[in-house]
């Protein structure tokens, strides 16, 4: 293979990319964010002979506690600054070396012009989805809606929450 360093950066790219992602959707929700933490906890501990100390080392334990959602946390902020810098690096080892085909797979036979096909394709898609919106919505208005929302204007008083 030709440039190590550079699919090494991808690579190591596309994990954090995940990271990022998966610790953006699990911590809004709250609660979820435990369950987040005891779920990256099992994955982690379950690496062999040195899981359990990078467990202690990542959240401190393998309790799930406020130490541990501090950390969580710590890694929301954190993890998209490294993934900016990370991806700036990759660019940089690409600008450098350019990329390879490490298979040297003819990938002529996978091309298809993109217009007209995928066009039609995309306009389609949104067709069908807006037709089934406006199926939806003209024909069962309250099949999208939250009845907690549907509660009498008070200004005096707030709802219950």
């Amino acid at each position: 293979y030709l440039y190590k360093e550079t699919w090494n950066v991808g690579v190591i790219l596309f994990a954090l990319t995940a990271a990022t992602a998966f610790v953006g959707y699990v911590l809004p929700w709250g609660q979820m964010s435990f369950w987040g933490a005891t779920v990256i906890t099992n994955l982690i501990s379950a690496v062999p002979y040195v899981g359990d100390d990078i467990v202690v080392w990542l959240w401190g334990g393998f309790s799930v506690s406020n130490a541990t959602l501090t950390r969580f946390f710590t890694f929301h902020f954190i993890l998209p600054f490294i993934l900016a810098a990370m991806t700036m690096i990759h660019i940089m080892f690409l600008h450098q070396t350019g990329s390879s085909n490490p298979l040297g797979i003819n990938s002529n036979l996978d091309k298809i012009q993109f217009h007209p096909y995928f066009s039609f394709k995309d306009i389609f898609g949104f067709v069908i989805l807006l037709g089934v919106l406006f199926m939806i919505s003209l024909l069962a208005p309250n099949a999208l809606g939250e009845p907690d929302n549907f509660i009498y204007a008070n200004p005096l008083s707030t709802p219950p929450h």
